[in-house]
């Protein structure tokens, strides 16, 4: 059949050649040339915008600005627990309720973001109650984490005293 038609082997073979390369241009040569085509635009948008980045000086006066700011509001955590300790000792002298023990400061109940603070208390059950329902209350001095309820007994020249001891973990964030 081919043998018949007027045309030279030669030209059907360029005929088939262009007819390929139009084929793989629609399919696959076009797109990628429209991808390359945006890349260079993009970037020359890029390269003329410039932006923060060519202004290091900026970024390091915003980066002072910022370590100048948190240094100002940072707690100083000795002066915080001061502050908690001293109004809790206001309440309990209120409820006739006696502070025993504020332990020192253990590493394993701080965080970053926040402290645990152990406080005991030593009084009569009902005064012991209002204290705790004192500090579920205030609002400044931290949330109560948990409470432990201890009935000890002290020997004192033979005769036994018992204590009621009320142990208090606050948590106050930082």
């Amino acid at each position: 059949m081919l043998k018949k038609l007027p045309i030279k082997n030669d030209y059907l073979l360029i005929i088939g050649a262009l007819l390929l390369f139009v084929m793989g241009y629609e399919l696959a040569f076009k797109k990628t040339f429209e991808a390359w085509q945006t890349n260079k635009e993009l970037k020359q948008k890029l390269s003329s915008a410039q932006g923060l980045g060519g202004q290091p000086d900026y970024l390091e006066r915003k980066n002072s600005n910022l370590d100048k700011l948190i240094k100002l509001y940072q707690a100083d955590t000795t002066a915080l627990r001061n502050n908690l300790i001293n109004s809790v000792t206001l309440l309990a002298d209120r409820q006739n309720v006696k502070l025993a023990e504020v332990p020192a400061q253990d590493a394993s109940f701080t965080s970053a973001h926040f402290m645990i603070e152990k406080l005991d208390f030593e009084g009569d059950y009902f005064s012991l109650l209002k204290m705790s329902s004192l500090l579920q209350k205030q609002s400044a001095i931290g949330i109560i984490r948990s409470e432990n309820w201890k009935v000890t007994g002290i020997r004192n020249n033979g005769d036994k005293i018992k204590k009621l001891v009320l142990e208090v973990y606050l948590e106050i964030s930082r």
